[in-house]
């Protein structure tokens, strides 16, 4: 099995002088960037971290994050990006899952959130986002290690459709032929090329195609801890010669009024790629006109590490479509009710295999029963093929709400709003939204004599929940709609708020 490990060692040996990634204005060697990895990986080393144990980050893209990365695969180890914003009770819950040797928490984490790791029984240490501090030291849960899969490279961690955590485990082998089919379908990407890292680690999207894929290509990447301010963004693409933007139809909306707003002209990008949500073709025109070329459109999921159909040109393009599948995906559409296999082309629920896919989820085996069956993975979403095998999301079958790229869980937003002593019954829906794609609303019943307003609801759910996963807005209901089985129907409620419009 080849490591992920061994390209990016490749990378900074091969041509130690050339540019590995631009960071805060100014340009880091391959040589530099391995001579930060070496530190980590001594750190970690020292500190008693081997093969199998995971390694759980809470960091901003950097190069440091770049860094932990590479030294935690040179010693065997798991990377577990998790994001901070997600809220203290449910990484909590996430670690509890993961069960990591230790915590890296970069400088910007808040002073109450470490403290509430540490009280947990969690190891702690804190990094700086390029450059070590000298506090970097400690000595991680050692017990920690287990023997689930010495292959694994990553575990991304949702608070799954329950509310409770899930963890996707990702192999060497899962990322590395992602990878590479990525490459074999855009045959565009060249080892010339600079490629945007601004999606946040912890996204499957990100953390493949904008952290891994560049050191594999052999190309270089702009690092921004954040996509906002988006005037940041564009500054950074002007002064990098940025070839290859890789943002979230949302994201690609804000930089586009910005290239408007500052009145200028960007050049020199020959690939605009967009993924982790819907994009609204109304955008198109205006993407074009601001980046110089068209956008192409693509699909991924998690559990396929991350990407599993893009359109691999603009000159081959079908707008509307995520293009047909990359190399080495077995597709096929399913009935929603039966399992029953139906034709291509058609339409049905998409299920895939192939060496992209996980094969599970972390420690988890109910939850796997119900995706993963026969080798086969249930995507959940439904979907079109056409006789040219470009693909065409219709909707999604389970009740994701994705906002700005990011997947909020309806339950896990009901089980909060049902905390509330005015609640009698809470369901939340997506309706969808010109910014972000979609976004949370409410239906609820209130409690007998209960006074509670919608502003306090959503107050109570902004004080526990991250912002994207707060409704935007709560509707008061008598009742609702529900099947002969006594099953809510969500497709009722978003279908009537449509209506309305």
């Amino acid at each position: 099995m080849t490591l992920l490990s061994e390209y990016m060692n490749k990378y900074i040996e091969s041509e130690p002088d050339k540019h590995c990634c631009w960071f805060n204005n100014s340009w880091l060697s391959r040589k530099q960037f391995g001579e930060l990895a070496d530190q980590c990986t001594e750190i970690l080393r020292a500190s008693g971290f081997s093969q199998g144990q995971r390694l759980a980050v809470l960091m901003p893209n950097s190069p440091m994050t770049l860094a932990i990365i590479l030294a935690t695969w040179r010693l065997g180890g798991v990377f577990c990006p998790l994001n901070e914003k997600t809220g203290e009770i449910s990484l909590l819950k996430t670690l509890d899952l993961l069960k990591p040797f230790a915590v890296i928490l970069s400088e910007s984490v808040k002073p109450e959130l470490e403290s509430a790791l540490i009280n947990s029984g969690r190891v702690c240490s804190r990094f700086g986002n390029d450059k070590l501090t000298g506090g970097e030291s400690f000595t991680g849960k050692t017990e920690s290690a287990d023997d689930f899969d010495k292959t694994l490279a990553v575990i991304f961690s949702t608070s799954g459709t329950t509310g409770d955590p899930k963890a996707v485990p990702l192999t060497h082998e899962n990322i590395l032929d992602n990878i590479n089919a990525c490459l074999e379908h855009v045959p565009d990407l060249t080892p010339n090329d600079s490629l945007i890292n601004v999606l946040p680690n912890f996204h499957a999207f990100g953390f493949t195609i904008g952290c891994i894929l560049p050191f594999v290509l052999g190309a270089t990447q702009v690092l921004l801890t954040s996509f906002m301010p988006p005037s940041n963004v564009i500054k950074a693409v002007i002064e990098t010669k940025l070839t290859v933007l890789l943002l979230v139809p949302t994201m690609l909306g804000f930089a586009a009024s910005m290239v408007e707003r500052m009145g200028i002209k960007i050049s020199g990008i020959k690939l605009v790629i967009a993924g982790g949500d819907r994009y609204n073709t109304k955008l198109d025109n205006r993407i074009t006109k601001a980046f110089g070329v068209p956008l192409i459109e693509g699909y991924g999921i998690t559990e396929c590490s991350p990407v599993l159909a893009v359109n691999p040109a603009p000159s081959v393009r079908k707008l509307g479509t995520v293009g047909p599948a990359l190399p080495r995906f077995e597709l096929q559409l399913r009935s929603e009710s039966s399992n029953e296999i139906l034709p291509i082309p058609g339409e049905g629920v998409l299920w895939t295999r192939g060496p992209s896919v996980a094969s599970c989820y972390y420690h988890a085996p109910e939850v796997t029963r119900e995706r993963f069956i026969d080798g086969w993975f249930n995507t959940g979403d439904y979907v079109s093929i056409d006789s040219d095998g470009y693909i065409k999301i219709l909707d999604r079958v389970t009740d994701i709400i994705i906002v700005g790229g990011f997947n909020v869980y309806p339950q896990e937003v009901e089980a909060i709003l049902d905390e509330h002593p005015g609640v009698n019954q809470a369901v939340v829906v997506g309706m969808p939204n010109d910014m972000s794609g979609e976004v949370p609303k409410a239906f609820i019943i209130k409690n007998p004599e209960s006074s509670v307003s919608e502003r306090e609801l959503i107050q109570f759910c902004k004080e526990r929940l991250s912002h994207y996963k707060v409704p935007r807005s709560v509707e008061f209901v008598e009742s609702l709609p529900i099947s002969a089985t006594g099953k809510i129907l969500r497709r009722v409620l978003r279908q009537k708020e449509r209506e309305k419009k």
